[in-house]
């Protein structure tokens, strides 16, 4: 697949997260859990599209190029269907995230529960610049020591403790800054 198939030209999908994660590769484990979920799909094997994109997420901590390409063959498809899944679903990412990836919820109860002001303060304590990000396109931005990256989620589900975050996989209630500088620490 060529670069133009996916890529804009004007956007760059590297970002200095991406030394905390291993580089998309094709490995035996990848394969076997791969047909393995494959085979919950046995009337159509396409709908494993997802289950395929969170895999390689979750190994690798975005959706590269070579991933979509990757996917789109395991399941006989155009990389253009793939693409299409990636880019629709606000959970999948085509760049590297920091290594302490911050979701925090916007929606109605943690935007009155401080949220917005908990964005700066995190943006300001991890010296990441949000100028830039797009929340369609480009959401996640990225320290640049590639160590913190932070997002603006949708609701998290726990409006009564607002506000709230997941950092990486961890979820946290009722935040503050505080709180987040001892989740994103060794």
């Amino acid at each position: 697949m060529s670069d133009s198939t996916l890529a804009d030209p004007d956007v760059s999908h590297e970002t200095p997260g991406q030394q905390f994660f291993p580089p998309f590769s094709v490995t035996p484990e990848l394969e076997s859990e791969a047909n393995g979920r494959i085979s919950h799909y046995p009337e159509s094997k396409r709908s494993a599209v997802l289950p395929l994109l969170h895999i390689v997420q979750h190994k690798f901590g975005f959706i590269s190029e070579e991933a979509v390409s990757w996917v789109a063959a395991k399941l006989d498809l155009e990389p253009i269907k793939i693409l299409e899944v990636v880019t629709f679903y606000p959970g999948f990412r085509q760049y590297a995230p920091g290594k302490y990836h911050v979701r925090v919820c916007r929606t109605l109860s943690c935007a009155l529960g401080g949220s917005a002001e908990l964005m700066e303060d995190l943006c300001k304590e991890f010296g990441i610049d949000r100028t830039s990000a797009d929340p369609h396109h480009h959401p996640v931005s990225v320290s640049p020591c590639g160590k913190f990256s932070v997002e603006f989620a949708e609701c998290l589900a726990s409006c009564g403790t607002a506000p709230v975050c997941l950092v990486n996989d961890d979820f946290y209630e009722a935040v503050d800054v505080g709180m987040m500088k001892k989740a994103c620490q060794e």
